[in-house]
């Protein structure tokens, strides 16, 4: 019945368009059985007004009984039928809504997330999905079901009188054309509506982020007045917006409820012309009663189908994204990772410019350079948690953008200088790092992470909660913990991006001794800024501006006094730099 357009229009899976076509078939009907219940009112008035005027006797009882119980039985089934397919079956599309959604985001690359912040990504999940919930479930069934009653309906009057047809009827169509022609004017105030919101939520998340912040430098007051100027614009905005679209919805209502007075003037003037009877215009009267309940529901919630158009399209531009796709099946020979003339860009400009290089497996391969130089972005393109644009990266001989992610990330281990942690207990923490690890092995990667020293004492051990991101444990406690799950998957490749840079001297000997045991053996690529932190490396590649300035082993490249040389040197002399 509906076509892909109709699907798009109104965020649908496969299956919410065929609930959809169950909510309107059973609406009409349910419109139809309502119109009978008229025609049944109608004919026994008829025998009435016969016994009136001519002394015709009254219908019998019993069929008069069993016909109102038959209408009130077909009532009842076709409106129960209607709420099931109306609202029953929606809330099973809002949980594969949802859960498709989950799994779209969980294949789409890193650089998507960079686009798009986190209050937006939840005001999608949320805020949009329940209100396109609320569309699916009182406007849509309703809404083009009471087009096909209407035009079913209409066909039918139109045999008894098209006069008093068009009189009743013309109003819908009037209604209706006003309302979609102020479509645009509504669509571009949910626009604005949807933007304030969003800078509310923007405000917040930033104010509880950063409250220790903004209390350390005493800007409560100023920031809260930043925030409550956010939600007053929010708040002028949304009352411009229902103003407008108020006006066109109850200016369309009564157009609509005009049909009544204009089937009143036509029906009186054709009986006194004598081409109609009275019964005919209270046939007609009877009807109006009821062919504009249909639209009601319909009409005060058109704004929200308005509305809908904008949050349907920020959920097709989920599904629209390329997810990160290839082979579910990853067998490389050997780990060495491979940078084949590799360039990336991010947000329009090329942050990386024909980089190559080789890092071996069972070596220590360091990327060292200037803030800036790409260092992160060349250790997130070998994880493929982004893809480059051009150019090629290998693992173990195979090209990563062939291989599903999931596949791939099977191989890898990564620590990086920002832990996150869950608000779950310790070994369910540490468990992250191997699915359906046993208890034993969560212990031995904890003890070979030194994790075991601290974790002793906390309240309740392992099965202590450590908060939301781990914040009741220090800095070097959530690193190592980072470093017990890596371990715990024991992956061949290992990435480390500035695992120890803002631990202080005892925790950052802790970490080493765990990061020790991690990389053994392994194809490790390390992103470090100290260079004493790589001194060690089997190899390490300079990069600058994007591009590779150079590479070889540590003492090559110092005595090669180049970049690398420079920067060791300057690092030296800022650490006899003394307060």
């Amino acid at each position: 019945m509906f076509s892909k357009a109709f699907q798009r229009k109104y965020a649908l899976t496969d299956q919410g368009v065929k609930n959809t076509e169950k909510g309107v078939v059973w609406t009409v009907a349910a419109n139809l059985v309502v119109m009978a219940g008229m025609g049944i009112l109608y004919l026994l008035m008829g025998h009435f007004m016969d016994t009136l005027t001519d002394g015709a006797p009254l219908p019998a009882a019993a069929p008069v009984l069993a016909l109102t119980v038959l209408f009130v039985l077909l009532s009842f089934l076709t409106h129960l039928q209607q709420y099931r397919a109306t609202y029953g079956l929606v809330y099973d599309e809002v949980q594969a809504t949802r859960l498709s959604m989950a799994e779209r985001l969980r294949k789409l690359p890193l650089g998507y997330f960079g686009r798009r912040d986190l209050a937006d990504l939840t005001e999608t999940l949320l805020g949009d999905v329940n209100r396109m919930e609320h569309v699916w479930s009182h406007v849509l069934g309703y809404l083009y079901g009471a087009y096909i009653s209407t035009g079913i309906v209409a066909v039918c009057l139109a045999v008894y009188d098209w006069r008093l047809a068009l009189a009743c009827l013309w109003g819908v169509p009037a209604a209706f054309g006003l309302l979609f022609g102020s479509w645009k004017l509504a669509a571009n105030a949910s626009q604005r509506v949807k933007q304030a919101a969003l800078r509310v939520s923007d405000g917040i998340q930033e104010a509880l982020e950063n409250v220790r912040e903004i209390r350390a430098a005493n800007l409560e007051a100023r920031y809260l007045e930043r925030l409550n100027a956010k939600i007053d614009a929010h708040e002028r905005t949304t009352v411009r917006g229902e103003l407008s679209t108020g006006l066109f919805v109850n200016g369309a209502s009564v157009i609509m409820r005009l049909g009544v007075a204009t089937t009143i003037l036509t029906g009186a003037q054709l009986i006194l012309a004598g081409e109609i009877d009275f019964m005919l215009l209270f046939l007609f009267l009877l009807v109006i009663t009821r062919i504009y309940a249909p639209f009601d529901q319909s009409l005060a919630l058109i704004a929200e189908l308005f509305v809908s158009q904008v949050s349907a399209e920020r959920i097709n531009e989920l599904y629209d994204t390329p997810a990160a796709t290839g082979s579910e099946t990853f067998a490389p020979q050997g780990h060495d990772i491979v940078f084949e003339n590799v360039s990336f860009s991010y947000g329009g400009e090329e942050v990386l410019h024909g980089v190559t290089f080789t890092a071996k497996e069972g070596e220590v391969t360091a990327l060292v350079g200037p803030s800036g130089s790409g260092k992160s972005t060349c250790a997130r393109l070998a994880a493929r948690l982004w893809d480059v644009s051009s150019g090629r990266i290998l693992a173990g001989g195979v090209d990563i953008a062939t291989v599903d992610p999931e596949a791939l990330l099977r191989d890898y281990a990564m620590v990086f200088q920002d832990v996150v942690l869950f608000d779950d207990t310790v070994m369910e923490n540490i468990r992250l790092g191997k699915r359906g690890a046993s208890d034993e092995e969560v212990l031995a990667a904890a003890k070979a992470a030194n994790c075991d020293e601290f974790v002793r004492r906390l309240p309740q051990g392992y099965a202590t909660p450590i908060g939301e991101n781990g914040a009741r444990l220090s800095g070097g406690e959530r690193q190592r913990i980072s470093i017990a799950r890596a371990l715990l998957k024991n992956a061949p490749i290992v990435l480390l991006d500035e695992a120890t840079a803002s631990l202080d001297v005892e925790s950052e000997t802790k970490v080493q001794q765990a990061l020790s045991r991690l990389l053994a053996g392994k194809t490790v690529l390390v992103i470090a800024h100290r260079m004493r932190t790589v001194a060690g490396a089997d190899k390490i590649v300079v990069l600058d501006g994007g591009r590779v300035a150079e590479q070889g082993t540590p003492a090559e490249l110092m005595a090669k006094g180049g970049l690398y040389a420079r920067m060791a040197a300057l690092q030296t002399e800022s650490a006899k730099w003394r307060v």
